[in-house]
């Protein structure tokens, strides 16, 4: 837990420093890839992801250290060696967890908020689940178990293997050459990320892309067939947290309403976007028909909410690093309250998103930040030690959670008045 957190500590800024580099990239060669407003949700995405798995939030049914201790029919001496088939074994799993998430209804539930942003960059790369709380998929590194690779080799491997996945998230790098046939270019994966009828489901590797053509799920991206993202049912939302629960509330409200007893149980565990037959008549959801006419996902938006949004992104980084940079001092404080501040956390990024959404549930998100903050600072006179790098954080960090809730109550009301049907002639949104 601590250990990641320093290395985020290091990652964040590296790829919030590439993210905005292919802003500006793109810019310059006139082909923006990056909206401003989809990339601030998948860093916000990234915030939520980042913090729940420093606090460890997630229980797995069968661990992979169990794996080793009953399994292992050999125990491979500590070497490059053994890192490197940690590397294989770990993107060998990879692929089927990956290929799983998107086969079956309800594991896709945890992988949706990776292909909901409708563009494709650096950005989106950064949406990860929060919504998995149990891990049941360390089944797929059997083979790492029976080779005996120690728990510390794949701890130590996970993240890399991970944080490698970044790059080739981005349309501004073409075909590769010979590399296209031994690992995952940004090629491969556009063709992954697109929802075009030839690509759709294809390409799950992570790093390697010959499990892909080894076990049948590979396609070439196209020239004559360019790519166009997102998913089939719009999430239509800037809020991270709201899309990773939301295909899951729509498994819910289906076993809910169907009349058929057997669809009630199995349709968690029928192919991705199965719904009983009686419940689409009746109820009904938004579905593209023609990937290649529609219409995006773009609440109006002025320059002031875009600039109060980057502020209250850069703010939220700024409490997340101070969490991760201080985990265990905290802990020394109260052991609850690493939780609490990570509810902090998702709280800010809830409202500062359902803002972006032009939601009116954001002034309530907002106050109850305010309330948590407060509370905070009221109960420790101090933010979790910050008093001992500087004393007068104690006055600031209040004013600021005063002052966003505010801002935030004025841009509610202004969008309140916007989006009235009478309005007036020649307004503009603020």
């Amino acid at each position: 837990m601590e250990m990641y957190g320093k290395i985020l500590l290091i990652a964040m800024p590296l790829f919030l420093a590439l993210v905005l580099f292919e802003k500006w990239y793109g810019w310059k060669k006139k082909r923006d890839t990056v909206r401003t407003m989809d990339m601030i949700s998948s860093l916000s995405s990234g915030i939520t992801n980042v913090t729940k798995d420093v606090l460890g939030l997630s229980l797995a049914i069968l661990a992979y250290p169990w794996l080793v201790r009953h399994l292992a029919l050999v125990h491979i001496e500590s070497s490059v060696l053994v890192y490197i088939i940690a590397f294989i074994a770990l993107d060998l799993a990879g692929y089927w967890v990956h290929r799983v998430q998107h086969v079956y209804n309800f594991f896709w539930n945890g992988h949706i908020i990776h292909h909901s942003s409708e563009d494709f960059n650096l950005a989106c790369a950064l949406r990860q689940s929060v919504s998995t709380v149990v891990r049941i998929f360390a089944i797929f590194l059997l083979p790492a178990a029976l080779l005996g690779i120690p728990e510390k080799v794949i701890a130590i491997v996970a993240p890399l293997h991970l944080f490698a996945q970044f790059w080739y998230h981005t349309q501004h790098i073409n075909k590769m050459g010979f590399l296209e046939k031994i690992i995952v270019t940004p090629s491969h994966h556009r063709v992954h990320h697109a929802i075009n009828p030839e690509y759709i489901d294809k390409n799950y590797g992570q790093i390697f892309i010959f499990w892909d053509k080894l076990f049948g799920s590979y396609q070439e991206e196209l020239p004559q067939v360019p790519p166009v993202y997102g998913i089939t049912r719009p999430v239509r939302t800037w809020n991270p947290i709201r899309i990773n629960f939301q295909h899951v509330w729509l498994l819910i409200q289906d076993a809910w309403h169907t009349r058929s007893w057997k669809d009630k149980l199995l349709l968690w565990f029928k192919p991705t976007g199965y719904r009983p037959a009686d419940v689409i008549t009746r109820y009904p959801v938004s579905k593209i028909e023609d990937v290649y006419n529609f219409e995006k996902y773009e609440p109006a938006s002025s320059p002031a909410l875009r600039t109060w949004a980057w502020i209250q992104l850069f703010v939220i980084l700024l409490f997340t690093s101070y969490l991760f940079g201080q985990i265990a001092p905290i802990k020394s404080l109260n052991p609850a309250y690493i939780f609490w501040y990570g509810g902090f956390l998702f709280v800010s990024v809830y409202s500062l998103t359902d803002l972006m959404d032009r939601n009116s549930t954001a002034v309530i998100a907002e106050g109850i930040r305010l309330l948590l903050g407060g509370a905070f600072l009221i109960n420790q006179h101090d933010w979790f030690g910050i008093n001992n790098f500087w004393q007068p954080a104690w006055y600031f960090i209040g004013a600021y959670l005063l002052l966003s809730f505010i801002i935030t109550a004025w841009f509610v009301w202004k969008h309140y008045q916007e989006d009235q049907p009478v309005k007036i002639s020649g307004a503009q949104p603020i």
